[in-house]
């Protein structure tokens, strides 16, 4: 974390933690500087959103742990940003869905992907994957089509947390299960996304941990009720409404 001490009392308390978490990054070769834009760019839409999570959002959050819990092979994908922002919370979730940690970088060096790596373990991750990259996603010509074959390459459910558009277009057409967790409903990532999650991503992770850990008890057919009653279109259009109109 930043030296800067930010008390709770202020009211941009949790938008300048985040700030300060992804400065933070950059400066521990975890995070891109381009990353800060992108930051940047997520935090006007949840400005829009009320910074809270929507009712729509929620239900998306409740359909995506159902999806891990019904997953033969789920795996979390991890850029920089998100390991900055929520290293810890990244880790739980992947405990308690029985998923995989692997990293995937778009600005991809060997020292930013081991960076990432000690930071995921530095905070309880016992295996992280990324670092083989013996597997490609076809159809891209940058350094995220890289893959590991045993982690990406054979997920059946992959959650894609602030993901660059042209993959997760990419991983859709590979037939997987794209659970997207991005701020903006307009993007390529929400829209080719099988659950689409209009959420702050330091809200949506422990949202998802906390309804997989309710669900945990639930039987194949609960869980198969919860993915097939989720509305695709209709959270997208709820999202966009809640950003252009204030109604969350």
């Amino acid at each position: 974390m930043s030296d800067i001490e930010i008390p709770e009392s202020h009211p941009r308390y949790e938008s300048l933690l985040t700030r300060h978490r992804i400065e933070d990054g950059v400066e521990k070769g975890i995070t891109s500087k381009q990353g800060l834009i992108a930051q940047g760019r997520g935090e006007a839409f949840d400005y829009l959103l009320g910074e809270k999570t929507t009712e729509s959002a929620d239900a998306a959050e409740r359909a995506a742990a159902a999806h891990f819990l019904l997953a033969e092979h789920p795996v979390i994908s991890v850029n920089g940003n998100v390991a900055a922002l929520c290293p810890g919370e990244l880790v739980e979730l992947a405990e308690v869905v029985g998923a995989d940690l692997e990293v995937n970088l778009f600005n991809r060096t060997p020292e930013r992907m081991q960076a990432i790596v000690d930071h995921l373990r530095e905070h309880g991750a016992e295996e992280v994957k990324g670092l083989t990259a013996d597997g490609r996603i076809p159809g891209l010509d940058h350094e995220r089509a890289k893959v590991d074959a045993d982690g990406i390459g054979d997920a059946d459910v992959v959650l894609v947390p602030l993901e660059d558009g042209d993959r997760a277009e990419a991983l859709s057409e590979m037939g997987k299960i794209e659970l997207v967790i991005d701020l903006n409903p307009l993007s390529r990532s929400a829209q080719c996304a099988t659950v689409p999650i209009v959420d702050n991503v330091i809200r949506a992770v422990p949202n998802i941990t906390r309804h997989a850990r309710e669900l945990k008890g639930a039987s194949r057919e609960e869980l198969e009720a919860i993915v097939d009653g989720f509305d695709r279109e209709a959270a997208l259009a709820a999202a966009e409404r809640a950003i252009r109109d204030g109604d969350t």
